[in-house]
Parts: structure tokens; C-alpha cells; sequence
């Protein structure tokens, strides 16, 4: 009943500032409009990036090649305040492993395609019989208890095709953690892709090492095994060796000083780091290489916008959201988390219709009323069709809980590249030149006028308001499995 009044408020206060040439918001859409459509940079400098430096693990020679190659880029495109923040980080790399498979009582072990789970132990030698825990969820562990304690627990990365209506799923580190919790000594984990496609990622819920050896085997294997497991008990045998070392990784960050309000900030941010199976052109080079080009974009039309509007490469999101916790966790010792208005994140993002607004109803008056002034530069590619929901596991999760709204791109990918992520097959090829330099178009207005609009959309949390924020939206059971969850129960 009281929709039309909020409706009504909102739009009062999108009376959304000028750039210092005082030009309506329109004129600044058709100029950014135009500017990616003639000069965008995003495609063939991610083509560059994936040749001469393939993938971006957080750690190694590549992740600070990676870390080097888009400072540069910032500062050729006129950012000479761009700078490095470094941060401490625990870095994992994969290195030996063999999974082997038979009965349980029998001779003979028959080797599995697979690959370790980041954060897997650095050296694990295990032979214990396999217990089939469905979907892995706290259901699975409830229906069958003790069954996994000191086995091997077999899961189910996604949620099986016969599974309860409604039955919602747990990222892999929280499937892992839980198997830990409920005893068992090693996991492996069925990926849900056809073509034996072997996925990785991490299985730690803090970026930390984990307890026991996770890995992942391909599909077609991992359910063959499932039905096998009715009738016959299995035992699986997991070797491997990894190495974990503390060192430095740096975010990247260039900055555009607030013409007007200096002090609150705009935050872009897109992580650059990817998986080292592949070279991470879908994730997320299509998102950090869209936001390098938003930097473009905006110096390039010498857009001055009435925030500070900062766009930063965030390190080590594969590896526990490390880098944005890292940021996050310095703005909170020197109090200018305050200054944070709005994040935007950019992660597997590309070709938007619309944007999410991040499970806050406030705000969706304000990207509704902006998305129509996009829609009416290229109402072909952009639909102004919008979400809102608040979800966990990318960079924006670290200022979430800390209260700060986000909004992301609400994508329109071709579903064919999703088959790649994490995988093997994550490279250059999959990315369309088209979709990505639509994100930047249409990502960039909204960036310009969330950073000129006259009041935020939304406001940040107090911390009782946040605690009841990601109540409401069913994220304390996952916070309190990743050690996130920071209230009394």
C-alpha cells in the first residue's frame, strides 16, 4: 500500500547532479555510450594479459606479473595517483596427486581423473572406505549420523536431481566444513559439468588450510560411483602433495577525487586473481578488465564525478576473499569505512539487462529509474530487468558484513562459458567482445550516477541492522560455517 509513496520519495531524490561542465545525466550516458562503443579497451587488453601472462594465482610469478601489468595500465590511461596496497597472505599452490578407487575388500585400485581442492593439506596419504552423503548438506549428515566419521564423505557439488523440492545448496567450503565437523577424514567432491570437466577452487571456508583432502572428479566418474556405492562398499585412496607459504599480494587501486563530497567513496572493484588450471578470462577477466576499462572510460571523457570513485583489482578473492577482507579490515582500523558509500562489484559479470541490487528494497526505485535513462540509449541490449537479492562468496561479501550496499550487473552471459568455471577450459576464447564491452557501457553510467546521485540509495547498516540484514536473507547459517558470523547466537 505504501509503494507508491516510496516510490515517489526515491524519485525525489534523484534529482542527480551535473558534471562540472553542467551536463544533464543523459548527455554523460551518450558521451560514455560513445566512448566504449569507438574506444574500449577491455577485450584486447584481457586477450594481452591471458597470453603473455595465462593465469593469475594469487602468490605466484604470474599473480604479481598480473598485479604489475594492470598498474601500468592505469597509469598509461592517466591515473597517477594509482597505487599498490599490499597484504599479508597465506597462498596455496597445487602441486602431486593420485586418486584411486576399488572395493572395499578387494585387491586392485583403479586411478580417477581428479584435482585437489585449494587449501587441501600440503601432504595427505589416505585409504579409507567412501560414504555417499548426497548433496553434502547438514540434511545429509542429520539422515545418516556418524556414517562419515573417519571415511572419506562423497558429495555432490551441486543438488541432485531427486532432491526435496526447495533443498538450497552450500557453497563447496561450507560442504567441506561440514563433512570436517561431522568427522570425516577426506572429501571428494562430484562436479556437475558433462565432459569429465574437473573443477577447482577453494574448500576452505577462511582462506586457510583445511583439515582433510578435498578433490573433485568429473561427473560421468563421480555418479557412476554413486550407483556403484548401493551395492557394493568402496574404499578411495588420496595422495597428494601441495605448498603453502606466507607472502605478499597487492590490490590495485586508482583513484578519482571527489569534485564535491571527497570523502565518501564509490568503490568499483573487480577481482583480478584467478584459478591456475586455465587463465581465468571468464573468471573473472571479464570483470577486473571491464572495471580497467570503466577507469578508461571516465578518463578519458575527464568525468569528474561529485564522489570519490575508486577502481580497484582486488588479490586473493579465489583464496578466501582476501584481498577485499584485507581493504576492509585496514578501513575499519583507521575508521574510513565510513567514507564507503556504495560498493560495485564486478565478478563473472558481463552483457547486463539490469542490475542487483543487493537485497536492499530502497535502493531498487533509484537503479529502476537510472536503468530506464540506459535503456533509452540501447534499449536492445539493456532491459532494465533487475534483481535484488543478497548473496555470498565474491569481494563485495566483505563489506556486506560490514553493512555497506553493493550493487553487481544483473548478467546475460551465454550459459555455455559457466561449463569453464574453475576449469580447465576458462580461457580467452570464451569471452564475447561484445558482452564485455556492453558491461562497461552500461556498468559506467550507473557507476557515474550512483557517484552524482544527490542522496545514496541506500545507506550503510548499523550493526544490529546488518545482523537482522543477512538474517533475513538466510546467510547466518553460511556465515557461521565460514567463521564470517560476528554476533552471539
Amino acid at each position: 500500500m505504501k509503494k507508491p509513496l516510496l516510490v515517489t520519495a526515491l524519485f525525489g531524490i534523484l534529482l542527480l547532479a551535473s558534471t562540472t561542465q553542467n551536463q544533464p545525466l543523459s548527455t554523460v550516458f551518450e558521451k560514455i555510450n560513445q566512448e566504449v562503443l569507438a574506444n574500449s579497451k577491455a577485450y584486447e587488453t584481457l586477450k594481452e594479459a591471458t597470453a603473455t601472462i595465462g593465469h593469475r594465482l594469487t602468490g605466484s610469478a604470474n599473480g604479481a606479473k598480473a598485479e604489475e601489468f594492470t598498474y601500468n595500465l592505469l597509469k598509461s590511461y592517466g591515473f597517477e595517483n594509482t597505487k599498490y596496497a599490499p597484504f599479508e597472505v597465506e597462498t596455496w599452490m597445487r602441486g602431486d596427486i593420485e586418486v584411486q578407487i576399488g572395493d572395499l575388500n578387494k585387491n586392485g585400485l583403479e586411478t580417477y581423473s581428479a584435482v585437489s581442492l585449494a587449501h587441501s593439506p600440503v601432504s595427505a596419504n589416505v585409504e579409507l572406505e567412501i560414504v555417499d552423503m548426497g548433496n553434502g548438506l547438514e540434511a545429509d549428515y542429520a539422515a545418516k549420523p556418524n556414517a562419515v566419521k573417519g571415511k572419506i564423505a562423497l558429495v555432490y557439488i551441486g543438488i541432485l536431481p531427486n532432491s526435496p523440492k526447495g533443498t538450497s545448496n552450500l557453497h563447496r567450503s561450507e560442504k567441506t566444513a561440514l563433512a570436517t565437523e561431522n568427522g570425516a577424514k577426506g572429501i571428494i567432491i562430484i562436479n556437475q559439468v558433462d565432459g569429465g570437466v574437473l573443477l577447482t577452487g577453494t574448500a576452505s571456508v577462511t582462506g586457510g588450510l583445511i583439515e582433510i583432502p578435498a578433490v573433485c572428479i568429473g561427473k560421468e566418474d563421480g555418479l557412476a560411483l554413486k550407483e556403484e556405492l548401493k551395492n557394493q562398499r568402496k574404499r578411495a585412496k588420496i595422495q597428494m602433495t601441495n605448498t603453502s607459504d606466507q607472502i605478499k599480494a597487492r590490490n590495485v587501486i586508482a583513484t578519482i577525487e571527489g569534485s564535491e563530497f571527497p570523502n565518501e567513496k564509490i568503490i568499483v572493484g573487480g577481482h583480478l586473481d584467478s584459478w591456475d588450471l586455465a587463465s581465468g578470462a571468464i573468471d573473472n577477466g571479464i570483470g577486473s578488465f571491464a572495471v580497467l576499462d570503466m577507469a578508461r572510460t571516465f578518463k578519458a571523457l575527464n568525468l569528474k564525478p561529485k564522489r570519490t570513485v575508486e577502481f580497484i583489482m582486488f588479490m586473493g578473492e579465489e583464496q578466501g576473499l582476501l584481498g577485499s577482507r584485507a581493504y576492509v579490515d585496514a578501513a575499519l582500523k583507521d575508521g574510513s569505512i565510513d567514507q564507503i558509500k556504495y560498493v560495485m562489484n564486478q565478478d563473472m559479470s558481463g552483457n547486463p539487462v539490469g542490475f542487483n541490487a543487493g537485497g536492499r528494497p530502497e535502493a531498487e526505485a533509484f537503479f529502476a529509474e537510472v536503468g530506464s535513462q540506459i535503456k533509452a540509449i540501447d534499449s536492445v541490449a539493456f532491459k532494465n530487468s533487475n534483481r535484488n537479492s543478497a548473496g555470498l562468496h565474491s569481494d563485495h561479501q566483505s563489506f556486506m558484513i560490514q553493512g555497506v550496499p553493493y550493487v553487481a550487473p544483473n548478467s546475460n552471459l551465454d550459459r555455455s562459458i559457466y561449463g569453464c568455471y574453475h576449469s580447465d577450459c576458462d580461457d580467452f576464447n570464451l569471452v564475447n567482445e561484445e558482452h564485455i564491452r556492453n558491461n562497461v557501457r552500461f556498468s559506467s553510467m550507473m557507476l557515474y550516477a550512483l557517484a552524482n546521485a544527490e542522496t545514496i540509495p541506500a545507506k550503510r547498516l548499523s550493526d544490529a541492522e546488518t545482523k537482522a540484514f543477512l538474517e533475513g536473507n538466510g546467510l547466518k547459517l553460511k556465515l557461521q560455517i565460514g567463521g564470517d558470523w560476528r554476533w552471539d547466537n
